[in-house]
């Protein structure tokens, strides 16, 4: 932890903690003093950052949640109003790339899959989070999105429909909220090393891209 922490106190969720980007920020945020929630399906990647967490001195609480899974998600909402009363810092990293394909030749049900996981598993945590958003006397969220929003990707079509539509939900949210104590952020970190990086892209060396950690401080400071 660092020795003047900025977010002392401060209780955060992370929403796709189990590796990239989400990893990379719950770190940062505890670094910062923040109590760090992490969530995401993926229980043994859940407990291996939570340890590193506690080891450099931070806070953390694992909740492995399937967010797709929409009674679980409004479970952990109502758990942690239970134990925190509010939410100050909420973090929305989870995302699948769902299949690279020409559009006609998508499985529905895959197309379906990756919109629950891109958009609906995200308004989930926005309908489930805001009340206690704007019980903090500073409540932040901060989304991430990819320039696949755009479109115009051949073959992407499921992931750059779900990210377009995460925008514009999230876009919505800000609106909404805009006069009220909580601030609502899209990031869109660029290219990164990640896992989904290397399942869109298996033949790329991931040493040639930048890492999650670098892009993590600017969650910090949004």
């Amino acid at each position: 932890m660092n020795d003047n922490p900025r977010l002392q106190g401060r209780i955060a969720l992370i929403a796709g903690a189990s590796r990239g980007l989400g990893a990379a920020a719950a770190e940062a945020l505890a670094a910062e003093g923040a109590h760090v929630i992490l969530v995401a399906r993926t229980q043994g990647a859940l407990e291996a950052l939570h340890d590193r967490i506690v080891s450099a001195g931070g806070k953390a609480t694992i909740a492995p949640v399937d967010l797709t899974d929409g009674d679980a998600s409004d479970r952990l909402a109502l758990g942690i109003a239970d134990r925190f009363q509010r939410l100050d810092i909420l973090v929305q990293t989870a995302a699948i790339l769902g299949v690279l394909s020409p559009i006609a030749h998508v499985p529905p049900e895959t197309f379906e899959k990756t919109l629950a996981a891109n958009v609906t598993a995200h308004w989930r945590l926005i309908r489930n989070f805001d009340a206690l958003l704007k019980r903090s006397t500073g409540g932040r969220a901060i989304i991430a999105t990819s320039g696949a929003a755009a479109g115009g990707l051949a073959y992407w079509a499921p992931y750059a429909a779900s990210k377009a539509a995460l925008e514009a939900m999230v876009s919505c949210w800000a609106e909404e909220v805009r006069h009220t104590n909580v601030r609502v952020n899209l990031i869109d970190p660029g290219v990164m090393a990640t896992g989904l990086r290397a399942e869109a892209f298996p033949g790329e060396d991931p040493a040639t891209l930048r890492k999650p950690e670098a892009i993590a401080p600017m969650i910090v400071d949004l």
